[in-house]
């Protein structure tokens, strides 16, 4: 009996130790976020999530297409986030060694949260621009662009109208799973909101 509530206690032990240090990998980034969300306008949850979709927050990670960084930055779009910004400096550094600057976590979040609001623009009066956007990022602007058509005079997508019209698998499973994600993050924050607790400058939602 002993050993029995031995190895139990054990197995607790393991479990609450995988459950804490998840909770710290998957949330270590939370303050750049934050801070580059805002820069940019953009939910941190969404971001959050594209990042959770793309490396599970490994700013190791160089994708097949030479995608570098937590969000996937492909040099061209680097490249373009150089020029934007008019500092020579910036813009020699990311032609000659795109992947050291965007190994830089933060530097990672801020080129990919600027990407994410350059597609937004083009759907700024559209109900439900997350998913234009989470396209876009995943299989480029123009083709976004070609599944939110509609004929004219008829009314904008739903979101759901827009993923079905997604004519490529794996951007169809990207988006959609992007936004499970922060629907569902979205709900427990609402549920956080809510509840006594959130009145508490030390509680966090948890995701």
């Amino acid at each position: 009996m002993k050993r029995l509530a031995v190895v139990a206690l054990s197995i607790l032990t393991v479990a609450v130790g995988v459950y804490f240090s998840n909770q710290y990998w998957i949330h270590r980034y939370d303050g750049l976020i934050a801070r580059q969300a805002g820069v940019y306008r953009l939910d941190p949850d969404l971001v959050w999530s594209v990042i959770y979709e793309e490396t599970y927050f490994r700013p190791w990670m160089v994708g097949k297409d030479g995608e570098i960084g937590l969000m996937q930055i492909t040099p061209a779009v680097g490249r373009e986030w150089a020029a934007e910004t008019g500092l020579p400096d910036l813009q020699k550094q990311m032609a000659q060694n795109p992947e050291t600057l965007l190994r830089d976590p933060e530097r990672n979040i801020q080129v990919g949260s600027w990407y994410l609001e350059k597609i937004r623009e083009q759907y700024r009066d559209t109900p439900d621009a997350e998913a234009r956007m989470i396209a876009g990022y995943n299989a480029g602007p123009s083709r976004a662009a070609e599944w939110n058509k509609v004929a004219e005079g008829q009314k904008a997508l739903t979101r759901e109208e827009f993923v079905t019209k997604i004519d490529i698998a794996s951007t169809r499973a990207y988006v959609s799973s992007i936004l499970d994600r922060y629907d569902k993050l979205k709900g427990r924050t609402q549920r956080a909101a809510n509840s006594p607790a959130a009145t508490s400058p030390k509680q966090k939602p948890d995701r």
